[in-house]
């Protein structure tokens, strides 16, 4: 089991919210709407993503780094992909 499954739908609901607002967003850019506008929405996206991010991150944390601590290697492996996880996400 994985961390998010407590919290599996309101993950997709979230997904399934910035997937109506980057349609929405294709949909300014083909009706020619003013830039700023359509920056404004994409910055509201991003947020949106960085949210759900940073909510998996913090599952993937409290389950799987956390039970782990009982097996060296295993934590040690958990401890590198969390630092992988954490650096892709503060360069995205």
């Amino acid at each position: 089991m994985h961390g998010y499954e407590e919290h599996r739908e309101q993950h997709l609901a979230a997904l399934r919210r910035v997937e109506g607002q980057v349609r929405g967003i294709a949909r300014m850019v083909e009706e020619d709407k003013y830039c700023v506008d359509i920056l404004t929405q994409v910055s509201a996206a991003t947020r949106a993503l960085q949210s759900v991010a940073l909510h998996l991150l913090e599952e993937h944390l409290s389950h799987c780094v956390a039970g782990a601590v009982e097996d060296p290697t295993v934590l040690a492996e958990k401890l590198a992909e969390a630092h992988t996880a954490i650096a892709r996400l503060v360069r995205s």
